[in-house]
């Protein structure tokens, strides 16, 4: 069956400049479709799976209908960094060779700070349900991953989800696992209606969807040197867990409901 889904392709043109520091060292750059890009690199400290992370938890939004700025593959050419001054950015290119991931660059948007942003319960709540689905740990109040554009909210940032493929063993206790880490939620306290968006995130996102976006992760993303598995079974597994997970969705629903109640 063709995928239905589908990521645009571009070509890294110009490494801009580094956006912060950390294990993930994304960077702003142009591509040759004249657009701006956030750059994910595959040799960054996080590695192929946060690329992998991000993909899922980005498409799984999208499906959603969830802001969340466009996702493209990013090449990077083999010659691309050679004349980079800096050591470890000239480092971190050259390790990043091939397929990457990018995340359209909103220019001007500024950090969602939930002081002077209101949410409201409706949309709180979908960002609730999604972060608990996909065990998101990074949207607190120290690091929220939300920006502002255009008078709305956009999420970004989600290669910190689906944390229990950093070890890839007992993935079905974790699929049904009640996410304790929701407890810092920076939504969590606006997110009254859980148990309406449950009934409606499970109604959206079906098996043929969770296939379809499990079937955009490129093969060599799949190929991973410290595991047994073959990259057609590491590619079931995901499925298998996202599948899992939403078949008992009120395990972790249970979890923020309590955790929010411990706030209001």
């Amino acid at each position: 069956m063709k995928n239905l889904l589908s990521l645009r392709t571009v070509n890294v043109m110009r490494y801009i400049t580094p956006l912060r520091e950390g294990g993930s060292l994304p960077a702003l750059a142009d591509a040759d479709d004249d657009f701006k890009y956030v750059l994910k690199f595959k040799g960054a400290g996080h590695g192929i799976k946060a690329l992998i992370a991000e993909l899922i938890g980005g498409e799984i939004a999208r499906i959603l209908e969830l802001p969340i700025p466009e996702l493209v593959f990013a090449n990077l050419d083999e010659s691309f960094g050679r004349t980079e001054a800096d050591e470890e950015i000239q480092d971190l290119l050259q390790g990043s060779q091939g397929m990457n991931l990018a995340l359209h660059y909103l220019s001007g948007a500024i950090n969602f700070d939930p002081v002077v942003t209101d949410v409201d319960a409706d949309l709180a709540s979908k960002i609730v349900w999604l972060d608990s689905y996909i065990t998101n740990v990074d949207r607190t109040f120290r690091n929220t991953n939300m920006l502002i554009w255009h008078k709305e909210l956009w999420l970004i940032d989600h290669g910190a989800c689906l944390y229990f493929h950093h070890s890839f063993t007992n993935w079905e206790n974790h699929a049904k696992s009640p996410f304790a880490l929701i407890k810092d939620h920076v939504l969590l306290a606006k997110a009254a209606k859980l148990n309406e968006i449950d009934i409606l995130f499970r109604s959206v996102l079906t098996e043929e969807k969770i296939r379809l976006i499990v079937d955009l992760i490129p093969q060599d993303w799949l190929d991973w040197e410290d595991a047994d598995e073959t990259p057609e079974h590491i590619r079931e597994i995901y499925f298998q867990f996202l599948s899992t997970r939403l078949a008992n969705s009120e395990i972790f629903i249970k979890e923020a409901q309590n955790a929010r109640k411990t706030l209001i």
